[in-house]
């Protein structure tokens, strides 16, 4: 396995971030232990989840999924960065949501980190992620909380997800000008080769402000996995966002020239999707949510592989992404 640092920390992370979202309704609680000793044996150190997986009544299951694999011992919790994720609506009755239970209210996030902490089983969280941006809550508020949080030792370092690249740049100035925490250091957001409108501003403003890119969804939900080909050969019907976008003629033409192209150059599509983000500017490592233990033995493989320059030319033929802004909109 590679590492690298997480942002401008100090922080070793590996360049592959295990994503747990699959764990608890997909895949059960002893495959997902299994699933994760084999990722820390393969060296990823970086596991990523939130309070709200394992979703509507299930939510918090993959936190617990987690705890008690770390209740193992054998020095699991030691060796893992442990990323979580403050935002979605935690009380009990989805249909009629109580006030405070969601979102980044002062209270909500006191709440929400001795609830995951309890998950978890243990004394402290890594990486504490704001899972969206809140439009309501000062940021004066928010880093107010934190502070209190860093001071306690309930977390070391914030990150960000789906946040704007004004968001983050407002984000840093108010806890520059606050002092205290160090501001946010990670950005988790939809980046793969399908979907590139994060080059714009978003991964910039993270580069500008030393956040290390976490890309979520690196196949676009499978889409760019050998959809196609898997199609053909009765394997697996595309599903979901894969679908969706299949549907658009155009797009089922490039999907079938990327799969055409990484034919010519006898590799799998999945690890070359990886691969190619293993070679942004920024990008600290994308999350990859395996389902079986095969996926992730896919997955890990992707770490090693060079792509040489024609095959990166002619991937960014077929996605050329929408170039930096302002000049993606304006000239």
């Amino acid at each position: 396995m590679k590492y690298t640092q997480l942002g401008r920390t100090g922080l070793k992370v590996s360049r592959l971030v295990l994503g747990t979202m699959n764990f608890g309704p997909q895949t059960d609680e002893a495959d997902s232990h299994a699933i994760m000793d084999a990722a820390l044996n393969a060296g990823i150190n970086f596991f990523d989840t939130a309070n709200v997986y394992g979703w509507g009544e299930n939510k918090g299951r993959t936190e617990r999924i987690i705890g008690n694999w770390f209740a193992k011992g054998g020095d699991r919790r030691d060796k893992v960065v442990l990323a979580t994720k403050v935002y979605g609506y935690m009380g009990l009755d989805d249909s009629e949501p109580w006030p405070n239970h969601n979102k980044l209210s002062a209270l909500n996030i006191r709440r929400a980190v001795d609830a995951s902490l309890k998950r978890l089983r243990t004394d402290y969280i890594d990486v504490y992620q704001f899972h969206h941006i809140d439009r309501a809550t000062p940021f004066e508020e928010i880093w107010q909380a934190i502070d209190v949080l860093v001071q306690q030792g309930k977390i070391l370092y914030v990150g960000s997800s789906n946040f704007p690249g004004y968001k983050i740049a407002q984000a840093n100035e108010i806890a520059a000008r606050r002092g205290g925490t160090i501001g946010l250091v990670s950005e988790q957001c939809l980046y793969n080769l399908f979907e590139r409108r994060a080059e714009m501003e978003v991964i910039p403003a993270a580069q500008d402000y030393g956040l290390g890119v976490i890309p979520w969804s690196p196949l676009h939900g499978g889409l760019l996995g050998g959809v196609l080909k898997k199609e053909v050969e009765g394997k697996r019907r595309a599903s979901g966002r894969a679908a969706d976008t299949l549907a658009d003629p155009a797009a089922r033409a490039r999907i079938q020239a990327y799969e055409d192209l990484l034919d010519k150059h006898g590799l799998e599509p999945g690890g070359a999707a990886l691969a190619w983000l293993l070679t942004r500017p920024g990008v600290t490592g994308p999350i990859v949510g395996p389902r079986t233990a095969e996926q992730l033995d896919s997955a890990l493989r992707a770490v090693e592989l060079e792509l040489p320059d024609e095959l990166l030319a002619g991937l960014d033929e077929i996605f050329p992404g929408p170039g930096p802004s302002p000049e993606a909109f304006a000239w």
